[in-house]
């Protein structure tokens, strides 16, 4: 059998094992191959981390963007409407990861018509769809925007109203301002669809 097969791979074109540089003259044909340009969509594959990242860049920002819905709880935020975004944290390697491998994302979230509050602060935070883990992300000072960071692939930034501003804090105990989920959340629950429809969406993050 084993002379069989040996055999088969010296009558192959070049490409053999045995042949010599062989197999590096199959590797240049792949390299070759996988960077020809599409003829159809005049693409190619990135060669490195940086192009890698700048490759899903350019998906557009609708691609990484998320809906922030209001909870109509609070005074002044019901009419609210905002929206989310995440880009890869800033890296030499094109990628940034956390020491335990997660990938590390900058995160934006603007808001229109969402007035400032009567009284408390609103503040910002992170946490998974399970809300088993809650992170802190900052005080919203500014109504219009906020930016912060999250080691999650699949999360919901919470914005809540606080009587102040604790640094300290490891959850929320004021109400829910506007909430919403990350895209990558969306491949996580089918609530509101199929025999799921009793679910209500808003509930997970969802318009």
């Amino acid at each position: 059998m084993a002379g069989w097969v040996w055999g088969m791979k010296d009558r192959s074109v070049g490409t053999g094992s045995r042949r010599p540089g062989g197999w590096l003259v199959l590797a240049a044909v792949l390299v070759l191959a996988a960077a020809a340009p599409d003829s159809e969509n005049t693409g190619r594959v990135a060669g490195s981390p940086t192009e890698v990242a700048g490759v899903l860049a350019g998906c557009g920002p609708d691609y990484y963007q998320f809906p922030m819905v209001s909870t109509r709880r609070v005074p002044g935020t019901g009419n609210a409407t905002g929206v989310g975004e995440i880009v890869f944290a800033n890296s030499p390697f094109g990628i940034s990861l956390t020491e335990d491998g997660s990938y590390l994302y900058d995160f934006t979230v603007r808001f229109e018509r969402l007035r400032p509050a009567r009284s408390g602060t609103y503040v910002v935070w992170t946490t998974t769809p399970e809300l088993d883990q809650i992170t802190l992300a900052g005080e919203m000072t500014d109504p219009a925007s906020f930016s912060g960071k999250v080691a999650w692939n699949k999360f919901l930034v919470v914005v809540t109203l606080e009587p102040a501003f604790d640094p300290g804090a490891t959850a929320w105990t004021g109400p829910i301002v506007t909430r919403g989920m990350s895209r990558s959340g969306m491949m996580h629950t089918m609530a509101g669809h199929g025999p799921f429809e009793q679910e209500n969406c808003a509930a997970y993050g969802y318009e």
